[in-house]
């Protein structure tokens, strides 16, 4: 029986070893514009707080997959070893002192280690003291409103109906908006969050960046976005019977082109398909 379960530890070691490889070729991955079928794993990330994010995670994984091993391995023991049939009389003890004081403090010592570059990634997602611009975005139901206050420019970005999609242009079904968000590459942006209904919450995946927007208050975070491309999220806060309706679009772009929108924006402008940069992808 000491086989099966040294069989098993192996088997299960096997695959806790082969985590880091795993990751490894996840990050050589080409950076993800909206969710894959099946995918497995986060989209890639394209700024400080998605990098962040995806080490923390990875951390996690060796942690609760070596509890898990851990703790199993244990239960086969008792399950093998200590059944009535392999050891029909019981110990009689009931306290160990040490064993308890193990089993104590060596889970508060693993929480004090998560704790710590938690606290740190917290502490780094939450604010920005100096930005290059703003963005400010509001929740409605069942649509967003976005302002970008140093340009005078605001718009609102409603949700494509699935009968009017192109599939053969490339767009994606619950994912389009009949106007984008145009943001700058390799530029500091600060995102002030909040609502003129209910409670919803602007979720961009490759950015890091998933906030609550709250009816008479402003939430704020930051993103800066390393990689051009056009980028999907989605309303992440239950807020109606539409919900599942209100996705977002951001086309990030050089700062030439950027500027460019600037100025066409200014110009009056504002069809979607006029300002959208097409090779943003």
């Amino acid at each position: 029986m000491s086989r099966v379960i040294l069989a098993i530890a192996a088997a299960l070691s096997s695959i806790f070893y082969a985590l880091p490889a795993f990751a490894a070729n996840y990050e050589q991955m080409p950076t993800p514009s909206f969710p894959k079928n099946w995918q497995l794993g986060f989209q890639t990330p394209v700024t400080p707080v998605a990098e962040r994010l995806m080490d923390f995670h990875t951390l996690l994984m060796w942690v609760i997959t070596a509890i898990t091993v851990f703790v199993l391995i244990l239960l086969l023991i008792c399950i093998f070893r200590y059944n009535e049939k392999a050891n029909p009389v019981p110990a009689k003890w009931t306290h160990n002192t040490l064993l308890e004081v193990i089993w104590t403090a060596v889970p508060v010592l693993i929480l004090v280690a998560i704790a710590i570059p938690s606290y740190r990634l917290l502490y780094f997602m939450d604010r920005v003291e100096e930005a290059d611009m703003t963005l400010k975005v509001t929740g409605n139901q069942w649509f967003w409103s976005y302002e970008l206050p140093e340009y005078d420019i605001s718009y609102d970005s409603l949700p494509i109906p699935d009968d009017q999609i192109d599939y053969e242009a490339g767009q994606h079904r619950q994912l389009e908006t009949d106007t984008h968000v145009v943001l700058p590459v390799d530029t500091t942006i600060r995102i002030l969050f909040t609502s003129n209904d209910v409670i919803h919450a602007w979720a961009m995946p490759a950015f890091g960046v998933k906030l609550d927007n709250m009816p008479g208050r402003i939430n704020e975070t930051w993103t800066h976005v390393t990689q051009e491309g056009r980028y999907y999220g989605q309303c992440s806060e239950l807020c109606g019977v539409e919900h599942s309706l209100m996705p977002i679009v951001v086309d990030v772009v050089s700062k030439e082109k950027f500027q460019q929108y600037v100025e066409q924006q200014q110009a009056g402008i504002t069809s979607a398909s006029d300002t959208q940069v097409a090779d943003a992808r």
